[in-house]
């Protein structure tokens, strides 16, 4: 039995081919599964049901199942863990913003880059997540919102796992996303957050799809990132900011630096500066994140006093800067926690 959700319409034109149905029928298909949250061939009631048994004797409709839903107390952030065909998990997040819907989507099942300050690597890597798991989860999201007439207005690929470690899975999901035949996600809502993998952020700026880049910085010294962040020791700094600043340039697209503020760790005057210093001239903007405790990583939020020395160091040196809006704090938004408090339950 082939899954076909997930598929293109081409390439379900193509698999159609060998029953001998015609390929307009294509259309009709992935417009029930995309845009009416069809989950088997007996809901597309404009096919003929000598058509929909075809159907249903080579081909099935797979999504993930919803095992785990929480609501932040004041309703503008919904988690979801979604259960695959093999068992295996992975959270997305949907948040509302006074300018739209935004979801944050997973891209692994767990991850290897062993962040220090991250859940979703605490049981390692698992596998990548499929094209179609990857659309998964804003297409449900879409489903969700569509019964009180909204829609998903942005996504931001920040969810668990490293997204370039999974390039052509993820970007076909940002393909078929983007389709018609889809939800019409436009490109340019698209934020896609790496560890800086720099191989993939230059074979994304030769993409040719205007999605907008973050890089998860956290330190801006080698010595610091690399102790914080593995991945630093196998593409150290002056490696991703020049493949940041040629993405840059390539797409017209300001890449935004994410700096997650850690308490007595890289939350200190002295560190504002040298990030200051490191960006200076770039075509960029850095998003200040107060962390998100995990129990298991021991480590802790600066007060508001140090958040805002910091920011204001980086700002009168001219460096555009955000603090990000906190969400979903009271039903553990931070990508992985839900995931791992269930996996450490034994469920």
């Amino acid at each position: 039995m082939n899954n076909i959700f997930g598929l293109t319409k081409e390439a379900l034109a193509d698999a159609l081919k060998e029953y001998d149905i015609p390929r307009f029928r294509a259309d009709q298909i992935v417009r029930w599964m995309y845009q009416r949250g069809a989950a088997s061939f007996d809901a597309m009631d404009n096919l003929s049901k000598a058509l929909r048994t075809q159907l249903a004797e080579h081909f099935s409709i797979e999504r993930p199942k919803v095992i785990s839903r929480l609501h932040s107390a004041d309703g503008a952030t919904i988690k979801l863990l979604y259960e695959f065909t093999d068992g295996q998990t992975a959270e997305t997040v949907l948040m509302r913003h006074s300018y739209g819907n935004s979801v944050c989507v997973s891209t692994q099942a767990g991850c290897r880059m062993g962040c220090a300050f991250c859940a979703s690597t605490l049981h390692g890597l698992q596998r990548n997540l499929t094209a179609g798991e990857i659309a998964a989860q804003v297409i449900g999201m879409a489903d969700f919102l569509r019964q009180e007439g909204a829609r998903v207005d942005t996504i931001v690929v920040m969810g668990s796992g490293e997204p370039l470690e999974n390039y052509d899975n993820v970007t076909a999901a940002l393909r078929l996303l983007h389709e018609d035949y889809c939800i019409g996600l436009g490109y340019r809502g698209v934020t896609l957050s790496t560890s800086g993998i720099v191989p993939g952020i230059e074979r994304l700026a030769e993409e040719g799809i205007p999605i907008s880049l973050s890089i998860s910085l956290h330190a801006a010294t080698d010595a610091l990132r690399s102790e914080i962040m593995p991945v630093n020791r196998m593409y150290p700094l002056a490696d991703v900011l020049r493949a940041a600043r040629a993405y840059a340039e390539r797409t017209k697209r300001r890449v935004t630096y994410e700096y997650i503020l850690i308490r007595d760790l890289n939350d200190t005057v002295r560190e504002a500066e040298q990030l200051a210093k490191l960006l200076r001239g770039q075509l960029a903007s850095v998003n200040l994140i107060p962390i998100n405790p995990v129990a298991e990583r021991n480590l802790f939020r600066p007060d508001k006093a140090a958040i805002r020395r910091f920011q204001k160091t980086l700002e009168d040196r001219r460096i555009a800067v955000t603090l990000r809006r906190e969400m979903g704090t009271d039903i553990q938004a931070a990508c992985g926690q839900l995931r791992n408090r269930l996996m450490e339950a034994g469920l």
